[in-house]
């Protein structure tokens, strides 16, 4: 009697061994995503509201059990939207074994870190990285984006410059980065291909710097129309005031890069009555109600800058995750590539380049001290 009383009980100690190794190895077992950005810095406010609309997705995952039966787990990893600090950021990741990539959120993080994905054999899907040759230059078949890239961008503020504003002496700027040089220069080759315009000014500025009152004086002594800028908030509300200050009180076009809350607080009233391009109004959108409520709801606040293209952005690729059934490079592009997702951005899947197929960009104004879409 005591021999079987005392292998019962080792019986007992084996199994509630085994299940508590089992139990460990599960919890260790994740789906590991990282969300790569600017989280601090200047350009913070482009990069956590991807952090947010990550966390929303997968609290919503999770909490139905998951994907493929294992719990998702996020990365979060700052790149301060710093070409040499991303490329920290994607070997850190790497290193930590995640299975894709939610970022970067700048063209220039985003470039300097793909290469490093690419050689891991990790899917990377951008909310906001617009540079065109991320995915026209077919170097990076791991790369897809939620947001339409910059020729499609810098053509909107040529026509809406040409066709709404109906100026003709235009200047041309931008803050010499990969995402805001580049968009300058196809808003700049754009121009130059109408008769109707006249590229007055093409020049860079340095980001950073406390006076651009060169630049401004530039402005006025072309005789500039309207004003083009290719970069982000920091430079151009620096920029947007000093002109103002002087008296200049010709349109100021921008992009996503300026297509943001930060840029009216920091310009302040000098704000008022700029244009920035940014993705298509999709508020009436369900999806994109319940993503905004949710996130008022979590964190108190209307979501930020890019929410909505990394909300979408989450959700494609852990769809795709699921459809695949795996987080194999081949089988996750497939998914990505042939499966429909409906998102707060509409029904979405991506082309062979990697760009998504529905996503467009809309005309907005700081009216009010806010964005308000042009119709």
């Amino acid at each position: 009697m005591k021999k079987i009383t005392t292998f019962l009980v080792l019986l007992g100690c084996v199994s509630f061994y085994s299940l508590s190794v089992s139990q460990q190895v599960f919890a260790a077992d994740t789906i590991k995503i990282g969300v790569a950005g600017a989280h601090s810095g200047d350009l913070a406010s482009y990069g956590l509201p991807t952090v947010k609309a990550a966390e929303l997705v997968v609290k919503e995952v999770n909490a139905k059990g998951g994907i493929l039966g294992r719990q998702v787990e996020l990365l979060p990893e700052d790149d301060v939207c710093k070409p040499e600090v991303a490329t920290n950021t994607a070997t850190k990741l790497v290193s930590q074994k995640v299975d894709a990539v939610i970022g970067h959120i700048c063209s220039g993080a985003t470039k300097a870190a793909l290469g490093i994905y690419k050689a891991s054999d990790l899917v990377v899907v951008s909310p906001s990285a617009t540079n065109p040759a991320l995915t026209q230059s077919g170097d990076y078949p791991n790369f897809f984006r939620t947001i339409a890239s910059d020729d499609a961008q810098a053509k909107r503020e040529v026509d809406f410059v040409l066709d709404v504003l109906k100026v003709r002496k235009i200047a041309v700027i931008h803050d010499k980065g990969d995402y805001g040089k580049g968009l300058a220069e196809f808003a700049r080759d754009f121009l130059i291909q109408d008769p109707r315009a006249d590229v007055v000014l093409f020049e860079g500025v340095t980001p950073g710097a406390v006076d651009y009152s060169a630049i401004v004086q530039k402005i006025r002594r072309n005789k500039a129309e309207a004003v083009i800028f290719g970069g982000y908030h920091p430079e151009a509300s620096k920029i947007i005031t000093q002109m103002r200050k002087k008296r200049i009180k010709i349109p100021f076009v921008s992009d996503d890069g300026v297509k943001d809350d930060t840029f009216i607080k920091v310009a302040g009233k000098y704000a008022e009555g700029v244009y920035a391009t940014g993705p298509m109004d999709t508020s009436k959108n369900p999806l994109t109600i319940s993503a905004t409520e949710a996130h008022k709801k979590s964190y108190g606040k209307a979501p930020g800058a890019f929410f909505l293209n990394a909300y979408a952005a989450a959700q494609v690729l852990l769809n795709a995750i699921e459809k695949a059934g795996s987080t194999e490079i081949e089988a996750l592009t497939k998914a990505l590539r042939s499966e429909y997702m409906e998102t707060p951005l509409g029904s979405i899947r991506f082309d062979e380049r990697g760009d998504a197929i529905g996503v467009g960009f809309s005309m907005f104004q700081v009216r009010n001290g806010a964005y308000v879409e042009v119709k």
